[in-house]
């Protein structure tokens, strides 16, 4: 008799159109200070480029150009998500993970892989790309931790994702 052993994440896709856990606050550390905000909050800006006014003053005490920042948030990153989900469950997988969750991870910085991972598929899943304002939203968890003077980083990390799957893919 064969088993085959489903991954976390392919249990949540199998289970959820949508994730029952997600997070709700997002902690946005700078330098020299971190603020909470609300997913609905940052979600708005980058939807409208409205600022809010906590996001006016944390963007000013961060020096951080709002138009950047809200290009990181939502330049999607085109990928195939069975084929992601795939990738994300090798070595090389964990190691981009890995490099991803230095920017953006859970509170307690333990099961970051696994909560990363989660929240990349379930992004990919909707439309077959991925955006960080995606992954913030899809995060399996009801706060997510997120450096945000390495926001940059993040998205060229999953952009090198994508070429990544695309060279394996012979795209």
């Amino acid at each position: 008799m064969r088993y085959h052993f489903l991954s976390l994440v392919q249990i949540l896709l199998l289970t959820v159109t949508t994730p029952v856990w997600a997070a709700e606050q997002v902690v946005l550390n700078y330098k020299v200070f971190r603020e909470s905000l609300s997913v609905e909050e940052i979600s708005r800006f980058a939807q409208t480029g409205e600022l809010s006014s906590s996001l006016k003053i944390n963007f000013a005490l961060a020096r951080q150009n709002p138009k950047a920042v809200r290009q990181y948030l939502t330049q999607p990153v085109k990928v195939n998500p069975v084929f992601l989900d795939r990738v994300l469950n090798t070595p090389i997988g964990n190691v981009i993970l890995d490099q991803i969750s230095q920017v953006i991870h859970t509170p307690s910085q333990k099961a970051d892989r696994q909560a990363l991972r989660a929240a990349l598929v379930l992004s990919a899943r909707q439309d077959s790309q991925i955006t960080l304002i995606e992954i913030l939203k899809n995060y399996p968890t009801s706060e997510v931790e997120v450096d945000g003077d390495r926001l940059e980083t993040a998205y060229r990390q999953l952009r090198r994702l994508q070429t990544n799957i695309e060279n394996l893919m012979g795209v």
